[in-house]
């Protein structure tokens, strides 16, 4: 589930977006993050407005065995999010924005919205499907009878 977009009308870096993602963040949440998994395009700082930024890559060699661990499952937990990204890009049509201006960026921003829809009308087929089904098959045995 996407929780949170953000569009901007220049084509900023992303080191310099994370501030305002993070104010969003916070504004969507009710409360700072304390812990930003970002990718290597957010190098630079390991701090931003005391939210604190892990990147991927190799530990220390001071680093525990547990520490070394940690940032390692927080690290996947972020590759995970890699295939969403490839889902929006493929199925709504996300490759390259065809769309000018900030108009085209706000449509781009509600096909996320639509992901999100897409998701919780497959959660509700499959949550509600076998309560239809099984007040179907005891409607049935209460005619038998």
């Amino acid at each position: 589930m996407i929780v949170g977009v953000v569009s901007h009308e220049q084509n900023r870096h992303d080191s310099h977006t994370l501030p305002e993602i993070l104010r969003h963040v916070e504004q969507s949440r009710g409360r700072a993050a304390k812990q930003a998994v970002c990718d290597r395009g957010y190098r630079g700082k390991r701090e931003v407005n005391g939210t604190q930024i892990i990147l991927p890559g190799k530990g220390l060699k001071k680093d525990t065995r547990y520490q070394k661990d940690k940032k390692r499952k927080q690290c996947r937990r972020r590759a995970a999010i890699e295939p969403i990204i490839g889902h929006l890009k493929s199925d709504y049509r996300m490759t390259r924005n065809y769309l000018k201006g900030a108009v085209g960026d706000r449509i781009n921003l509600l096909m996320a919205a639509a992901w999100n829809l897409k998701l919780i009308a497959v959660a509700h087929f499959f949550v509600f499907l076998p309560v239809a089904k099984i007040t179907s098959f005891t409607d049935s045995l209460i005619d038998q009878n």
